[in-house]
């Protein structure tokens, strides 16, 4: 099974495309040198945004679970809910910014137009010191405020991670391993370091002032955070390398299925001979010509031509008659991807319960250390997750020319077996640059946004779980498996159905891969 893994390629975006990457150009938008804009001189700006970008999302995200229960008043069971929908929702906006910077605005105005989206009570709330009940008003300015930086963040960040890529061109060999550096775990992956970096801050010094009460000034500091982000990714401006927007992906995509469907009846060319390609550049806008596959072979009807076809002139055709190769082939695409973006979901559902119910665990426990009688605080629990991505990352890089001898994969494993490897160190990533390579150009960050958006479906399954479990398992005397005081339920057993679903759904991947 897992040598089957070694020979699955979706797509290889490196060698299937037939004509040059599209071209970059300058703030100007005009053509300009490589040794003037992007690489390393842009790729450093984008790594700082996005620590700090990640110190205002994750400062957030850490305490808000938190600040729900002692401050809000929430049960448990309801404070993990509201925690996760919103962190579906911040992930679900991952759609409209990949649509925007895919479609219309380009990569690096969308990232400025959802960081400017980023931009409560003190002295209670500290386990001590309880809070009087919130007004409404109150209520529904944190709700709105809370859902503002979901917004924010979830259209930014698949963006940005595209954009960073952008700075890098894949067929200059120096500048692709630096993209390898940038981007991919076996060699730093300094992207992921960042966001690391970022959490890593927000677990210790906003939580510990989040923790005592000080609120107000724990959110200053992430929206300081974002602000300083937002100038900075804006001053850097003439250092970037940019793609121009290739339309509006959903139209194509719907063209491909229509032009399909109104040929069905007619009999397809063997080997995809005489199928329909522009001459020259691309028929989308700033991206490459991709190369004709046989998967999928019923979407090659939109692209095969019949007598009712007008190729008089290039204007006339009808695209919801007739599309190209490559705008079948980005469909093609797409749907090769669909069956992975499936299996990480539930991956998503062990991921999330970091941010809610571990956090509520360490409520109820002794977190006081044996070092100076230090207490910490339920939120900080995350660093140790932190502290060991950081550390297997290092300890993996330091493998992989071990790894390599066995597999013959210079970055020792392949995206795919990452997956289903060590967790965030290997399947976050992993499935980051799986779907940021394997996307054709066209759709650049509508493939980084299906990263982000299997969190989302992970953090509402999450939500439909203990929905459920608490539905099913409170009534006739009981409290249920996850009631108010966590110490008279039964965590473990909403945990074992994780594992049991986890062990399903990794049977599947494997299988299917």
């Amino acid at each position: 099974m897992i040598l089957k893994l070694v020979k699955y390629h979706v797509i290889n975006s490196r060698t299937m495309h037939s004509v040059p990457s599209g071209s970059y150009c300058g703030y100007d938008g005009n053509r300009a040198s490589k040794d003037t804009i992007g690489f390393w001189k842009a790729a450093n700006i984008i790594l700082v945004n996005q620590g700090l970008a990640s110190v205002s999302f994750f400062g957030v995200n850490l305490t808000l679970v938190m600040l729900l229960t002692r401050v809000l008043d929430q049960d448990s069971a309801t404070a993990a809910n509201t925690v996760t929908n919103w962190i579906g929702t911040s992930y679900l906006f991952s759609f409209v910014g990949a649509f925007m910077s895919d479609s219309y605005f380009g990569r690096y105005l969308t990232c400025i137009i959802f960081q400017l989206t980023f931009v409560l009570p003190v002295g209670c709330g500290d386990l001590e010191s309880p809070c009087v009940q919130p007004s409404s008003v109150g209520v529904a300015t944190f709700y709105l405020s809370m859902y503002l930086v979901a917004l924010g963040y979830g259209g930014y960040q698949p963006t940005i991670a595209t954009f960073g890529a952008d700075q890098f061109n894949e067929l200059d060999p120096e500048e692709k391993d630096s993209k390898d550096v940038f981007f991919i775990v076996p060699k730093r992956s300094f992207f992921n370091c960042a966001l690391n970096f970022g959490c890593l801050l927000s677990g210790t010094v906003i939580v510990f002032l989040m923790d005592t009460g000080h609120w107000t000034f724990g959110f200053m500091i992430s929206m300081g955070s974002a602000i300083i982000g937002t100038i900075l990714f804006w001053l850097g401006k003439h250092r970037y390398r940019y793609f121009l927007p290739s339309g509006n992906p959903l139209t194509r995509i719907a063209q491909v299925f229509v032009a399909s469907l109104r040929k069905w009846t007619i009999d397809l060319p063997s080997n995809g001979d005489g199928l329909y390609e522009m001459e020259g550049e691309s028929a989308i806008k700033g991206s490459r010509k991709i190369l004709h596959s046989n998967e999928f072979g019923f979407l090659d009807r939109a692209a095969t031509v019949n007598e009712r076809d007008n190729l008089c002139g290039q204007n006339s055709i009808n695209p919801w008659r007739l599309c190209t190769v490559t705008q079948v082939e980005e469909v093609k695409c797409l749907l090769k991807m669909l069956p992975i973006w499936l299996c990480t979901i539930i991956y998503s559902v062990i991921y999330t319960q970091t941010d809610t119910l571990f956090v509520e665990q360490g409520e109820v426990m002794s977190t006081r250390t044996p070092f100076f009688h230090l207490k910490l605080p339920a939120a900080s629990m995350s660093v140790f997750n932190i502290i060991s991505v950081l550390i297997f990352t290092f300890v993996y890089g330091r493998c992989v020319p071990f790894i390599a001898r066995f597999t013959r994969n210079p970055d020792g494993l392949t995206e795919l077996q990452r997956i289903v490897g060590a967790s965030e160190v290997f399947m976050h990533v992993g499935l980051l640059d799986f779907f940021n390579s394997q996307a054709p150009d066209g759709i650049k960050s509508l493939g980084s946004s299906l990263f982000t958006s299997s969190i989302s479906l992970g953090n509402f399954l999450s939500s439909f779980l203990v929905r459920m479990v608490m539905i099913i398992t409170t009534g006739k005397g009981s409290s249920g498996w996850i009631p108010v005081d966590l110490n008279k339920g039964h965590l473990e057993r909403f945990y074992f159905l994780i594992v049991v679903l986890t062990a399903i759904d990794f049977v599947i991947y494997i299988c299917r891969n």
